[in-house]
């Protein structure tokens, strides 16, 4: 199959265009055949190397799939060849505590697909039965491979960890990111009031039209500074993070009494400062977060085939060019997902 890997962790050139050997859907998997992958800033680590991250190479990258189900393996009997899916991409033991209380992202085996194991820059994937999840019909396969990641991993976020909820103030940094364009959408779901932080005019332009309420350029402005005038010093609810060492301080030191600052990553570095004083004198609570669980995707599925939420593409360039991919989205350039179509 042609596919896109890696043989050794680096920059951009590192990622290879050819062939790999065919996956076979062993028992209680499912063959299917690719037709879109979206990026995230996880290909981007994964591909620079992770310490802690050992994986056989060749390796293939990309977490978000949407595909045509080719066949599935023994004892598989819910599962048709020719039903459209997106892949969620979480993968667990599905036997312990932890995942049969459905909190599947807190086992202690969980992985990512295109992370732990292959992923999606390829024409074909085998993967778990209960990972495939029925595509919304009134997505096509780009729109759908754009959400699974970055939406589950923003509910979770916002939902799970801090129950966001009518007239909450929220903090969306990196409004452009993908992560961040599912945070304001969810966020107006659930009737917040959502400030979005981005590094330029374009981008905040394009918050707006998803909803966002109030709008700040961190290239230009402190957003410490603007969230204190938005909300007359009164800080806001939540602060939707995952920018990381650059921007961690000013994160907590803008949160009101009692509020809550959830992060899923560090773009910017992982050494973040935390004065704890802060933390403690205004009753702050600090939520890490990896992912979701598999039950929250069928969720999402839902949203989107009622048009509650909308995918948001900012280009779509076939696999072959997946270093150009790699580099738009290293270098910030793009707002929403940036997909490959096989």
């Amino acid at each position: 199959m042609k596919s896109v890997f890696i043989n050794q962790h680096g920059d951009e050139s590192v990622l290879q265009y050819g062939e790999l050997p065919d996956p076979v859907a062993g028992p209680g998997q499912v063959l299917v055949e690719i037709r879109a992958c979206a990026l995230n800033h996880l290909d981007l680590w994964v591909r620079r190397g992770l310490p802690t991250l050992k994986i056989p190479m060749p390796h293939i990258l990309g977490s978000d799939i949407s595909g045509v189900v080719v066949r599935a393996g023994a004892s598989v009997s819910h599962v048709e060849a020719g039903q459209e899916v997106i892949i969620s991409p979480g993968v667990s033991c599905g036997y312990c505590e932890e995942c049969l209380s459905g909190l599947d992202n807190n086992c202690r085996e969980y992985g990512v697909i295109g992370e732990h194991v292959h992923g999606g820059y390829a024409q074909f994937i085998a993967v778990p039965a209960q990972n495939l999840v029925s595509k919304p019909p009134n997505l096509n396969f780009i729109e759908a491979a754009s959400f699974p990641l970055t939406f589950l991993t923003a509910w979770h976020m916002l939902v799970a960890n801090c129950h966001v909820r009518p007239g909450d103030w929220v903090l969306v940094l990196a409004a452009g990111s993908g992560v961040g364009v599912a945070a304001i959408q969810i966020a107006k779901l659930h009737n917040a009031t959502v400030i979005a932080a981005a590094g330029s005019e374009a981008k905040l332009e394009k918050a707006k039209a998803l909803g966002a309420d109030f709008f700040i350029n961190y290239e230009k402005q402190n957003f410490r500074e603007e969230v204190r005038k938005l909300t007359a010093k009164r800080g806001v609810d939540i602060v939707f993070e995952h920018v990381g060492e650059k921007t961690w301080d000013d994160s907590i030191k803008s949160l009101a009494k009692g509020g809550k600052i959830v992060t899923c990553g560090a773009t910017t570095g992982y050494r973040a400062m935390t004065d704890l004083r802060y933390v403690y004198f205004r009753n702050l609570k600090i939520f890490g977060n990896i992912m979701g669980s598999k039950s929250e995707v069928l969720r999402l599925a839902e949203f989107f085939k009622l048009g509650k939420f909308r995918p948001v593409i900012d280009r779509v360039l076939p696999l072959a060019e997946a270093r150009e991919a790699h580099r738009i989205l290293a270098n910030r350039e793009q707002f929403g997902k940036v997909v490959l179509e096989i």
